[in-house]
């Protein structure tokens, strides 16, 4: 497991925001998948399917940010000790 791995599984445990968005970005994961296995999709669904992904990668790189929040100071503290 990667340290961005791990760390991603520490916030899915300990920070509401980050599960919060992690669920949000499953429950658009879910609705594309359903839409993208229409035979015959609608004009609608191929709407909804396009407002998914941006909604989807949103929601991705807000939970991207959070993660950079928690990786950063670590760098700092890494990147610190290996001048010293």
């Amino acid at each position: 497991m990667t340290n961005d791995q791990a760390v991603r599984e520490v916030l899915l445990q300990q920070d509401e925001e980050y599960r919060r968005l992690s669920m949000q970005h499953q429950s658009y994961e879910t609705r594309l998948r359903e839409l993208t296995g229409h035979l015959y999709p609608s004009g609608d669904d191929e709407l909804e399917k396009v407002r998914l992904k941006k909604m989807k990668l949103q929601v991705k790189d807000q939970m991207e940010g959070i993660l950079r929040r928690h990786l950063t100071p670590r760098l700092v503290v890494n990147s610190a000790t290996a001048e010293s």
